[in-house]
C-alpha cells in the first residue's frame, strides 16, 4: 500500500505527534511504501518566524529520524522541495467549493485564534493537503482525529475530479491509532495536546526528565481516588491512562489493572518515570543525528529526486486530462 502523511514544522515534536501518528509510521514502513512530509507551506499559514523556518525543518527531519524513520524503508521529503504540490493544489482549488473550506473545523478554530492572520492560505490548506495526498496516489494516510475532516475533503475532491475529468485518483482512506488518535493537553484535558498552548500541558519529545516529570506531576486530574478510564467523567486521569498504555503498548483494562489500588500521585510518579525511560533512547539517538546535518540534507534531497518521479507522472496525467 502506498501511504503519505506529514507533520507541520511549528515546534519541537510533543508525544501527541508520536503517540497519535509518528508511532503508526515507524510500523507502516516495514511493510508497505511510505511517503513522509515535513509540511513547511502549511506552516506559513498561521504566524512564524522566517528566520528560523530553514533550522525547524532540518530539526523535524532530525527528528523523524531519531524516532525510528528509516530512509532505507521509507521516503522523506520536505513540502516546498517539491512545485508538484503547488501545481496540484492550484488545479484542484478549481473544482474545491468554497462553502466546504469554510465548514472546515479547524478553519474555524485557526481563524479564531489568530486574528490578525486570517489569509487564503489559512482557507485553502485542505486543498494543498489534498495535492500532497493525491500527487502521490496514496491509498492510506494515518493521521490524528484532528485532520480526520480534511482527508474526508480529499476524498470528496478526488471524487469529483474522477467524475469530471476521468478515473485519476486514487481515493485515499484515513487510519488512525485508535487510542492514541487523540492525546489530550495535560493542563487541559478536554483540548488535544498542542504546542501552542503555552507548553505546561504539552509534553516534548525531547526536553529535560526533569521538565517531564514536573509537567506529568501537575496534570489535571478529578476530586477522586480511583484510576479508571471515563473519558466523560474523568479526562484528565483517561488521558493519563491512555499515555501510560500506549507508552507501555498494553491495553487502558490492562493498564487499569496495573495500577489498581495506587494513588494519583504514585500513578504519575510511574508515569513520569515510563514517559523518560522511553523518551531517553529517542534523545540520545537525536543529539547523534544533530551533529551530521550534511547526512540529513542528503538523505532529504534523495527522497525529493524519488517522490518529483511519482509527482511527475501525476501531473502529466492531470493535466492532460484537463485539457492544459
Amino acid at each position: 500500500m502506498r501511504i503519505f502523511s506529514g507533520i507541520r514544522p511549528s515546534g519541537e515534536l510533543h508525544l501527541g505527534n508520536y503517540l497519535g501518528a509518528i508511532k503508526q509510521w515507524v510500523e507502516l514502513q516495514n511493510n508497505n511504501e511510505c511517503i513522509f512530509c515535513i509540511v513547511d507551506l502549511h506552516a506559513i499559514t498561521t504566524p512564524y518566524d522566517a528566520q528560523e523556518m530553514p533550522q525547524r525543518v532540518i530539526d523535524q527531519a532530525i527528528s523523524y529520524l531519531a524516532l525510528g524513520l528509516n530512509p532505507e524503508k521509507c521516503i522523506l521529503i520536505v513540502q516546498s522541495h517539491l512545485k508538484e504540490h503547488l501545481e496540484l493544489a492550484w488545479l484542484l482549488g478549481s473544482i474545491t467549493p468554497i462553502g466546504e473550506l469554510q465548514r472546515m473545523t479547524q478553519f474555524k478554530e485557526k481563524k479564531k485564534k489568530h486574528k490578525k492572520y486570517i489569509n487564503a492560505g489559512l482557507l485553502n490548506y485542505p486543498v494543498l493537503m489534498a495535492a500532497d495526498i493525491l500527487i502521490y496516489q496514496s491509498e492510506i494516510v494515518p493521521v490524528g482525529e484532528d485532520q480526520k475532516q480534511h482527508v474526508e475533503l480529499t476524498q470528496t475532491i478526488a471524487k469529483k475530479f474522477n467524475n469530471k475529468f476521468g478515473e485519476t485518483f486514487k481515493i485515499p482512506k484515513v487510519q488512525m491509532n485508535k487510542d492514541g488518535a487523540r492525546i489530550m493537553s495535560l493542563s487541559d484535558p478536554k483540548s488535544k495536546m498542542s504546542k501552542s498552548d503555552g507548553g505546561k500541558g504539552c509534553i516534548d519529545l525531547f526536553e529535560e526528565p526533569q521538565i517531564i516529570t514536573k509537567k506529568i506531576m501537575s496534570a489535571v486530574t478529578d476530586t477522586q481516588k480511583k484510576i479508571k478510564y471515563d473519558r466523560a467523567k474523568k479526562p484528565g486521569i483517561s488521558n493519563l491512562l491512555n499515555i501510560y498504555s500506549l507508552l507501555k503498548d498494553i491495553s487502558v483494562a490492562e493498564a487499569e489493572e496495573e495500577l489498581k489500588g495506587k494513588s494519583y500521585s504514585e500513578f504519575k510518579k510511574i508515569l513520569a518515570d515510563l514517559t523518560i525511560s522511553f523518551l531517553e533512547p529517542l534523545r540520545s539517538k537525536r543529539n547523534e543525528l544533530a551533529s551530521r546535518e550534511v547526512y540529513v540534507q542528503e538523505i532529504l534531497s534523495q527522497g525529493a529526486k524519488r517522490a518529483k518521479i511519482m509527482a511527475q507522472e501525476t501531473m502529466d496525467d492531470v493535466k492532460k486530462k484537463m485539457g492544459l
